[in-house]
């Protein structure tokens, strides 16, 4: 099997009929490899790392594993004999631990999915009215030859983008499958169906209850990447999320490296409690790299050249994610694992209490009471956060007309739906009516994600931080060294999602569930840390330093050739980077669709070669 390092990696699956047997070359890339369905005809084609796919056949069934996941080829062709029928699938896909995708063949009917997290998405498209199915939406398009689709990507300006527009491609003609959900390919080769697989856990367990479930899905987590031992990097910020992963892995057969980049902010006491963990763990090799040496937000954005399937905000953080991969590839290294995921899923949204004070007053009014004095919440905000019953629906259609306003107060986003989504000045009137008119046709069906606004904004969040990781595995295993964020598997999620929101936020208490399930294995010295570092700093001295680049950025800007934005309006913020607006994130989505655009003009050949 070929390799994929240094090249994209993708997977695309076809029908069982003439018509996907045609389609096939045009599929096929240099270091592709063709699965096939028990008739000859092509099933799975893609680019994959030797690690990445687990396949096993039973007469006319075919399972494919492709991520990360402990399955053996034997175990997984235990399955494929049991299989009699596609939605047998559910209960596999809800036992096995990792992160994958699942794509199953029987009697000739294919059967694709991703994650529940959203971190591995499915897409599909009839081209020449036959259906494909891939994990990339970039290669659906250009099977079809379509074109960015603008509104869509106008609505990528929003900051933050609500449910359910992120799930619409960028691309015309692409379809996105949801979080959670199955494509099935018929026989026929055209006809196509999505089915619901996963149903996120009610949130009725106590502390005590759901904590050794946390440490088990947790530990079989970050075991799926160590087991094959070798060498494995692990960041080591300090943090409780990143320092629990650290002594995870060094319980395992592999070599574990320790990573650390120093903050700016002589605040910042993430090195301090890094070390504080490390010393704990002699057997680990820590290492700190060089403060000057910290990648800046805003670095490099000109020399961007990744090829991803939509815009993202994680552009911004490119230059730290992959400032360190090349010297921990040098040490040997095979995978990065990170503690990103631990705020998504040990904490959770004070919204739940918006519930909590309908069912259970008497629980609820003193926890919000530690949260406005913990987060400053003015009184009168927080009760129109409380009152306000909206509907999901109507609070998107409310936010469609409110796009200009100024931003929402913290209490607002905590306690309500989720932030507002907010366009900002130089946004032009052609893109806000786009963004408007998307919103509102939005609201007429959207349904929240949960059945209460905690739940939705759980789930939510979880969502929108996996886009931004799933474009940033494919950075760092192009440049040579794979991430991984093990808080993001879905039986992590599950666990976590299924503790009481009472036992999982609280004023009086820093993140109880990471620090129930990891007693015994983190020294309690280290889990008794309650600070958590910001990089306002950071952001600040990569605005100063990086200014020119911004300038140029929007000199030759792509989104004001399509008349979305207003180029002389950023270019003037681009020479005032100390200015108060600019303190919080409001360029990233505008800087993400921008870099976006630059990199499809420099890659005017897609992922594969399509004849």
């Amino acid at each position: 099997m070929p390799e994929a390092s240094g090249a994209e990696s993708y997977f695309a699956v076809l029908p069982d009929c003439v018509a996907g047997y045609a389609l096939a070359p045009r599929v096929r890339a240099p270091g592709s490899r063709t699965l096939h369905y028990e008739s000859g005809r092509p099933w799975l084609i893609g680019r994959w790392r030797p690690d990445e796919i687990t396949f096993a056949e039973a007469g006319a069934t075919r399972l494919a594993v492709l991520g990360c996941c402990p399955i053996t080829t034997a175990e997984l062709a235990r399955e494929a004999a049991r299989l009699r029928d596609l939605a047998q699938l559910d209960a596999l896909a809800r036992r096995l631990p990792g992160s994958f995708h699942l794509v199953a063949a029987v009697g000739g009917r294919c059967r694709v999915q991703g994650t529940a997290s959203g971190l591995r998405l499915v897409f599909h498209a009839r081209v020449n009215q036959t259906a494909v199915a891939a994990d990339r939406a970039d290669i659906l398009a250009a099977l079809l030859g379509a074109q960015v689709d603008e509104r869509s990507l106008a609505v990528r300006l929003l900051f933050p983008v609500p449910h359910p527009l992120p799930e619409r491609p960028l691309w015309r003609g692409v379809r996105g499958v949801p979080a959670g959900s199955a494509l099935v390919l018929e026989r026929d080769g055209y006809t196509t169906k999505v089915l619901r697989w996963w149903e996120e856990p009610r949130p009725v367990r106590r502390l005590d209850e759901a904590a050794p479930l946390v440490r088990k899905a947790l530990s079989e987590a970050v075991a799926a990447r160590t087991r094959a031992g070798g060498v494995v990097s692990c960041d080591l910020s300090g943090g409780l999320d990143s320092t629990s992963v650290c002594f995870l892995a060094a319980r395992s057969k592999a070599k574990i490296v320790a990573s650390t980049w120093p903050g700016l902010d002589p605040a910042d006491d993430d090195l301090l409690w890094a070390k504080r963990a490390a010393a704990y763990l002699p057997e680990v090799e820590h290492v700190v790299w060089p403060a000057e040496r910290t990648p800046l937000v805003y670095g490099n954005l000109l020399e961007i050249d990744d090829r991803l399937d939509e815009p993202t905000v994680g552009m911004l953080g490119r230059a730290r994610l992959l400032g360190d991969l090349q010297p921990l590839a040098a040490k040997g290294s095979r995978v990065r694992l990170t503690g990103i995921g631990g705020d998504h899923v040990a904490w959770c949204s004070e919204a739940h209490y918006h519930s909590l004070l309908r069912s259970r007053p008497w629980r609820a009014v003193p926890e919000i009471r530690g949260f406005r004095s913990l987060f400053h919440w003015p009184l009168a905000g927080m009760l129109r956060a409380l009152v306000d019953s909206r509907s999901y629906q109507a609070w998107l259609a409310g936010a469609a007309r409110d796009l200009r306003h100024r931003p929402a107060g913290p209490v607002t986003a905590a306690l309500g739906w989720g932030a507002p989504p907010r366009l900002f000045d130089w946004v032009t009137e052609d893109g806000e009516q786009a963004v408007r008119t998307a919103l509102y046709d939005a609201a007429c069906m959207a349904e929240p994600l949960g059945p209460t606004r905690g739940e939705h904004a759980d789930l939510e969040q979880i969502l929108s931080c996996t886009r931004i990781i799933r474009q940033w595995e494919q950075m760092s295993a192009r440049a040579g060294l794979p991430i991984q964020s093990p808080y993001f598997d879905d039986r992590v999620i599950e666990a976590c999602l299924s503790v009481r929101p009472q036992d999982r936020v609280t004023p009086w208490r820093y993140k109880p569930v990471l620090v129930a399930a990891m007693r015994g294995i983190v020294p309690g010295e280290c889990l008794a840390r309650t600070s958590k570092a910001r990089a306002s700093l950071d952001a600040a001295a990569g605005l100063r330093r990086h200014r020119g680049e911004l300038f140029a950025l929007w000199e030759e800007s792509k989104l004001a050739e399509l008349g979305l934005v207003d180029r002389d309006r950023l270019r003037e913020l681009a020479l005032r980077p100390d200015t108060p607006e600019l303190s919080t994130a409001i360029l990233y989505s505008t800087i993400g669709c921008e870099v976006w655009l630059r990199t499809l003009e420099a890659h005017q050949s897609p992922v594969i070669n399509f004849s």
